[in-house]
């Protein structure tokens, strides 16, 4: 399987501040039959190729938007913990994600949004197959180093996985396009999923500081209402791939 790479067809965000990363398209065992019931059963799903930040949106991100647009503050943006320019801006509710997204299209005339489900499973694999976490094998240092952690961390490079992406099984949950449903998976389609079914929770993807290795595996699911602002839920960018416009 490829390795991502910056796309130069979309160099207009293509710079330090907004570092997407082309992830290739390809067929996946999503799930997993050995995780908890809402992740069985495994299936193959096939995705186009897509786009995705290569780390959470910061701080320093979202402040622009709020400044931009008088969008409320984070709730938790004065705690030091959570206060870092180059932090994972935290306390954002789905429906600010997807604000975020609208504005920040409209700034540089490319659509931004949230993954499907399947596209955060998919780019968290890094390309390895048969794996419960983005690099090979379990990492019990990794996973102690999870149960240490006392709040949100800047992305390093030493997190990235096979697609360069950061921080892909901690640090914050991340916000994803689906409602969630634990029995999806039982009759969801083949290519290009997404539950648009409404319900009364958004779906959510890899672990944080709070939950730590409860949710890490890349299989792992997670979901809240998507009016809550909790302290370990942020968000990354994805968009479609080029050959989708």
């Amino acid at each position: 399987m490829a390795t991502a790479r910056t796309h130069s067809g979309y160099d207009t965000y293509m710079n330090a501040t907004l570092r997407m990363l082309a992830i290739p398209g390809g067929t996946f065992r999503m799930g997993s039959d050995h995780g908890r019931a809402d992740e069985a059963p495994a299936h193959d799903v096939t995705l186009p190729a897509f786009l995705a930040a290569e780390g959470p949106v910061t701080n320093a991100e979202y402040a622009a938007f709020v400044r931009a647009t008088g969008a409320t503050p984070p709730p938790f943006v004065d705690e030091e913990q959570f206060a870092g320019p180059d932090l994972p801006v935290v306390g954002i509710s789905w429906f600010d994600a997807t604000a975020y997204c609208e504005w920040l299209s409209g700034q540089f005339g490319q659509p931004f949004r949230l993954p499907t489900e399947a596209e955060r499973e998919f780019s968290a694999r890094g390309g390895l197959a048969g794996t419960d976490w983005p690099w090979p094998g379990e990492n019990a240092s990794f996973v102690s180093w999870i149960n240490s952690l006392s709040g949100p961390h800047v992305p390093s490079p030493g997190c990235a996985n096979g697609f360069g992406l950061r921080c892909m099984a901690e640090n914050v949950h991340e916000w994803c396009l689906d409602w969630y449903a634990p029995t999806y998976y039982a009759g969801s389609p083949v290519r290009n999923p997404q539950n648009l079914v409404e319900s009364k929770r958004r779906a959510s993807r890899g672990g944080s500081w709070r939950h730590r290795a409860k949710t890490t595996r890349i299989s792992a699911r997670s979901s809240l209402g998507p009016g809550f602002h909790y302290s370990d839920f942020g968000f990354r960018l994805y968009a479609d791939g080029p050959e989708r416009h």
